[in-house]
């Protein structure tokens, strides 16, 4: 003899189970209506330029700084990443030194303008390291070590071009930035991997190096394709070292013929066109890594 619960088991229903199909409204407000403003300002600048003898003359003249914003930036980036990545390193260094003087780096870049920053390293910081270096040269070079002192006194201000203390610049001061991305991707992986890496006779760099670190940053390339999107836009202050790169270029073609209207479209339009193009690039990465993460 069987008794009863009182409680009466329940089938799902097929009705309830089925994925609701969304109302016209809901589509309409999912719908990337920013899309449509993109393509609208993409016809008009191919309107301007084809039809417009000055519009694609300024065009002519300014892509030819492209290849300078394009090469400073990526150097600059490849540069910050390593730097990031130690800085990041050091933050949660269990070494107390290490650990104070990553912060120190990465507080004072945050908390000084990037134009500021860009004057300071590539004019006073960059000269005065150049200082150092020569009179390290000289020493070696008087207690015998010519082959290694000669060469390091013969650095003089000139050799270091704009262009390179450019780069120099923007990966200093974007090194911070990319610290604080590396450190709370390495903070979000959970202490048992580390601890479990350690149980397999792992050393704290083997499991940094082969556990928490590819995962870690797995996690964070989206936040380093948009600093890297930011990094692109932020090349332009590099003009105001006379850096030949787009926005350089728009300002001496502006000047020479006084077209400023046809200038700075031009320039607006080139930087609008390749940070939509690495944006969705972003976002593609984005949607891959976390469909893979997904099954």
């Amino acid at each position: 003899m069987t008794h009863s619960t009182g409680i009466e088991p329940t089938l799902p229903d097929s009705r309830t189970s089925a994925p609701r199909s969304k109302t016209l409204q809901e589509r309409i407000d999912e719908f990337p209506w920013w899309v449509g403003g993109i393509f609208i300002i993409a016809i008009g600048a191919f309107h301007l330029v084809t039809t417009q003898t000055s519009f694609g003359e300024a065009l002519n003249f300014i892509r030819i700084g492209i290849g300078i914003t394009i090469t400073t930036t990526l150097y600059a980036y490849s540069i910050a990443l390593v730097i990031g990545l130690v800085a990041g390193l050091g933050r949660i260094s269990r070494n107390v030194v290490v650990r104070n003087l990553a912060t120190l780096y990465v507080e004072l870049i945050r908390g000084i303008p990037i134009l500021v920053l860009i004057f300071y390293i590539a004019l006073v910081a960059v000269p005065d390291s150049l200082g150092i270096f020569k009179t390290a040269g000289a020493w070696l070079t008087s207690v015998g070590l010519g082959f290694i002192g000669q060469p390091l006194a013969a650095i003089d201000n000139d050799s270091i071009s704009l262009n390179v203390r450019a780069i120099i610049a923007l990966s200093v001061t974007y090194g911070a930035f990319l610290a604080e991305i590396f450190r709370a991707g390495i903070q979000s992986i959970g202490k048992g991997q580390m601890e479990a890496a350690r149980s397999l006779g792992m050393s704290y760099g083997q499991a940094m190096r082969y556990v928490i670190l590819p995962q870690a940053i797995r996690n964070v390339l989206p936040a380093l394709g948009n600093d890297f999107v930011a990094m692109v836009k932020d090349s332009s202050l590099v003009s105001v070292l006379a850096v030949r790169d787009i926005t350089q270029v728009a300002r001496l073609y502006a000047g020479r013929t006084f077209r400023f209207r046809e200038a700075y479209t031009i320039l607006a339009i080139l930087y609008l066109g390749m940070t939509l193009i690495l944006s969705i690039l972003v976002r593609v990465l984005e949607r891959r890594l976390h469909g893979d993460s997904r099954k």
